[in-house]
């Protein structure tokens, strides 16, 4: 099985307006948290995510969480 990359080794907060998002799960995408389509041709696919209010997400940006794509502090084990 591949292992994600860790784009970062922290969350990417940002505040989010309603609508639907992919999230990159490869860690491989260059706009970050979202995904541009670099994980083609590996196993990974974008988690779609559907944000329903105004409000600011804490994206996780290491890849490793256990809430994705959400973060959960996993990050400060790497």
């Amino acid at each position: 099985m591949e292992e994600p990359v860790i784009a970062q080794k922290s969350p990417y907060g940002i505040k989010m307006e309603s609508g639907k998002y992919a999230w990159c799960a490869c860690g491989k995408s260059a706009k970050q948290p979202f995904c541009d389509g670099a994980h083609k041709g590996s196993e990974f696919k974008p988690m779609i995510v559907e944000i329903t209010e105004q409000k600011e997400v804490w994206w996780c940006g290491c890849k490793n969480t256990k809430d994705k794509p959400f973060c959960d502090g996993s990050h400060k084990n790497l």
